[in-house]
């Protein structure tokens, strides 16, 4: 890259260079041509104004012969007719061709003054013609002088021309080895750095280089390298909570199969007799297997949530009825432990599927209930602020430690292990109720004090 930017400044600097000094030449080549021509006509008035031209004319011109002849220069007088009158390299004038059509002459005959460049047979050269109109008769005054243009100064100015085109070239290479070294030693640094991450994705640390762009470049490679460090990261605890996932999931079947298949072996085996003991392993059984269904559902109902695949039917649910419902079918298990439920529900609808909003209020009011103090409370009250549907859940139960309120939505996860499986449910509860918040694009968040209570509280754009 650094060759590449080298040799492309070089090319720009010497076109730069030809192009500057063809301007340069064409110029100048003009402003000499303006001057010459503009010397010439000052020369052609002076001389008309000290020419008598009632006299000889001829006589009059060959005293100028010496001087016109000093620097191969020629001077004409030409009547209006074209025909010459005087020349200073020519005595007999009568031989000379008619000069009406030269363009010189045109153009003084219209505009008062004229000039052209052609090769003159007669001199073997390139000449430089100009012509003037006299202010004092009918005739027209004509200079011839040789004229190269800047060619001839060209000549002594190549030596010079040579030298700066060294000095610009010299300076043109090292200004350009600078330049490239400028960008590409950046872009090298930042390699360098980016080889050094090898996979664990350290900080990347660069300087504050010269040019924006490059600086743009360094903070970009920064912010991905953070970026991807996060997103491994996130990978490894996913990894982490599905390897721990599988595991509980495999201990919380293992549990009821082992029973089930303890109690069908005694079946089986004959053993036992007594028609109700038999009844009752029946009973065991079937609590087994209808715990294992709901496991299975529950982990069904999450794996959907998560892969957006889940299929659902939404409408408007009016919340009112869904929350009568849930307490409906939560009135024994609230008579059993002994717990009061109080309910404050604003008339709302919120488009959504019932089945979940219904999975939602159910969790939370079961673990309200379940883990409260005989003689508890629980308050729920669903409102709707800022265009949002907000679920309150609140009890004055045994509270939750402050080291587990960071763990409560994870799968499987029991603050008391003990007696949470005495209490019944999957240990899935409050992590489906916070998938279903993130299925709407909702929150969850948890307060809780020791004795004091806890309260959960759900947010849902409606």
């Amino acid at each position: 890259m650094r060759k590449a930017i080298f040799v492309k400044f070089i090319q720009v600097i010497l076109a730069a260079l030809i192009l500057s000094s063809a301007i340069f030449y064409i110029a100048a080549s003009s402003a000499l041509l303006k001057n010459s021509r503009k010397d010439m006509t000052y020369t052609l008035r002076a001389i008309d104004s000290v020419l008598d031209y009632s006299g000889d004319i001829q006589g009059e011109v060959m005293m100028l012969e010496e001087t016109v002849n000093d620097n191969s220069s020629r001077f004409t007088v030409i009547r209006k007719d074209g025909s010459v009158a005087a020349d200073t390299g020519v005595v007999d004038t009568s031989s000379m061709d008619n000069h009406l059509d030269r363009e010189e002459i045109k153009e003084a005959l219209e505009s008062g003054s004229g000039s052209s460049r052609r090769y003159s047979d007669t001199l073997k050269k390139n000449m430089l013609y100009v012509a003037y109109e006299s202010d004092h008769s009918d005739y027209i005054l004509r200079m011839a002088v040789p004229f190269t243009g800047f060619k001839e100064y060209l000549i002594l100015l190549l030596p010079a021309v040579w030298l700066s085109f060294l000095v610009a070239l010299i300076y043109s290479a090292c200004s350009a080895d600078s330049f490239a070294a400028s960008i590409t030693k950046p872009l090298k640094e930042i390699s360098q750095e980016m080889l050094k991450v090898n996979g664990d994705y350290t900080e990347l640390t660069f300087e504050t280089y010269q040019y924006p762009e490059i600086n743009i470049i360094a903070e970009t490679t920064t912010e991905m390298s953070k970026n991807v460090k996060e997103y491994l990261n996130q990978i490894e605890l996913e990894r982490q909570i599905r390897q721990e996932f599988f595991s509980n999931a495999s201990h919380e079947l293992k549990t009821p199969i082992t029973s089930v298949q303890g109690y069908a072996e005694l079946l089986e085996s004959g053993i036992i007799q007594d028609e109700e003991q038999k009844k009752d392993f029946i009973r065991r059984i079937k609590k087994e297997a209808v715990h294992m269904t709901s496991l299975i559902n529950d982990i069904l109902m999450i794996s959907r949530l998560e892969t957006k695949e889940a299929e659902m039917v939404c409408q408007d649910v009016r919340m009112s009825i869904v929350l009568d419902d849930v307490l409906e079918s939560l009135k024994p298990l609230a008579a059993f432990h002994e717990v009061l439920v109080h309910a404050d529900c604003k008339p709302l609808c919120i488009y959504a599927n019932a089945r979940q909003m219904t999975e939602l209020l159910s969790n939370l009011l079961s673990n309200a209930i379940k883990y409260n103090k005989p003689g508890g409370e629980v308050w729920v009250t669903i409102t709707e602020e800022d265009k949002e549907m907000i679920i309150r859940v609140r009890d004055n139960g045994m509270g939750i430690p402050k080291e587990s309120l960071g763990r409560i939505f994870e799968r499987f996860y029991r603050v008391d292990k003990g007696r949470s499986r005495k209490q019944g449910g999957t240990g899935l509860g409050l992590s489906i109720v916070k998938h279903i918040a993130g299925y709407y694009h909702g929150t969850i968040t948890v307060q809780s004090e020791l004795e004091a209570g806890t309260e959960f509280t759900v947010k849902i754009p409606i």
